[in-house]
């Protein structure tokens, strides 16, 4: 018989909309005016756009006409990496939207899943053509927190341009694109509570970054097409509660320990991937000996409990992790992760329902064995 209960554990994918998110969305929603028309109803609406863009530029100490707005992280990784005459370097375990740059050149990471610095240091010096790099925050699979300060330091080294896409780490950890050394910094809003289909590119404010959508001057002639106003304001809501999130994420630390402690109790034959380098709080990746993943997701929702298979950011399909096989994982071990992530509703109550469905599915794969 299906569990009754409803536990949601694939907060990397999304994360509920916040009360006070929907509410703003709704009143901006029941108003009248293109931000760009100059009448009482229009100014109004800009009004709205501009004071978001405000909450927004907190959230990473900018300034408010560093933050440009687009349609998600995909399209703000896009028009950073896109956006400059240079050639492009990345980490092996970043986001679709950034390895899926043309002609990108893939940095290594060690198999804890952090970058590796001295292989970009390489890489930069042995090419004197102007670059850009780009190295994630935290990996939206692992929840490993990447050194992209050091990184910073070393593409400025080399005279190149350093994005850095901080999408899993808005409300995780503290944001300054200062002390990042971030040149561009992309951020998403329904990662923090706030609504899907937007996002934000910070950009200093003296790059000349060439437009991905062109044919307007919205954004300050780099983004074109009329703003997703109700959007964008219940992107400046979510941005400003984003320190409670912060606030909350100890507690988080613990839960995530405490359901990897009793699922490696459960299952010693199970291997965590990541632990030994720092992670955001609330992620963990873990496998299942022998069973694969899309057989623990659908077990796991059969009973109750949503998680993923790694990224869950390409249109559903269950692949073989990206990230897994730069960390020199093997085949056989990432075809059986699976991504629990965490929020700020989760509770006690959540970790024991995944722990009794995850140990269930674990003791019936090994009943079949024996």
């Amino acid at each position: 018989m299906t569990d009754p209960r409803a536990t949601y554990l694939d907060w990397n994918a999304t994360a509920p909309v916040l009360p006070e998110v929907a509410a703003a969305m709704a009143e901006a929603l029941a108003r009248c005016g293109n931000p760009s028309s100059v009448h009482r109803w229009g100014r109004a609406t800009r009004r709205a756009v501009e004071e978001a863009r405000l909450d927004v530029a907190a959230l990473v100490g900018a300034a408010p006409q560093d933050i440009l707005f687009t349609s998600g992280g995909t399209e703000a990784n896009q028009t950073a990496l896109r956006g400059f005459d240079r050639r492009v370097l990345v980490s092996a375990i970043e986001h679709d939207s950034v390895r899926a740059v043309p002609g990108a050149t893939v940095i290594p990471v060690t198999g804890d899943g952090q970058v590796d610095l001295g292989a970009l240091d390489r890489m930069l010096a042995a090419e004197t053509r102007p670059a850009l790099v780009s190295i994630m925050l935290a990996n939206n699979e692992t929840g490993v927190i990447q050194p992209v300060a050091e990184a910073a330091r070393i593409a400025k080294k080399h005279g190149a341009l350093f994005h850095s896409d901080a999408v899993q780490a808005a409300g995780r950890l503290p944001l300054s694109t200062a002390a990042l050394g971030a040149d561009l910094l992309t951020l998403s809003a329904h990662k923090i509570g706030g609504p899907q289909g937007v996002g934000a590119l910070v950009v200093r404010p003296d790059l000349d970054l060439a437009p991905l959508i062109a044919g307007g001057g919205q954004e300050r002639g780099r983004r074109a097409g009329t703003e997703n106003v109700a959007g964008i304001v219940g992107f400046g809501i979510a941005a400003r509660q984003a320190a409670r999130h912060i606030d909350n994420q100890a507690r988080i630390a613990r839960l995530r320990d405490e359901a990897e402690r009793r699922l490696l109790a459960l299952a010693p034959d199970a291997q965590v991937f990541g632990a030994p380098v720092p992670r955001v709080a609330n992620t963990l990746c873990l496998s299942m000996p022998r069973v694969p993943a899309a057989t623990q997701i659908m077990a796991l929702d059969l009973a109750g409990v949503m998680v993923s298979a790694g990224a869950a950011c390409s249109s559903g399909k269950l692949r073989r992790s990206p990230v897994l096989e730069a960390m020199g994982v093997a085949e056989a071990d990432a075809d059986c992760a699976i991504r629990i992530s965490l929020g700020w509703s989760t509770e006690a109550a959540d970790i024991d329902h995944l722990v009794e469905a995850w140990g269930a599915l674990y003791q019936r794969t090994r009943a079949k064995a024996a």
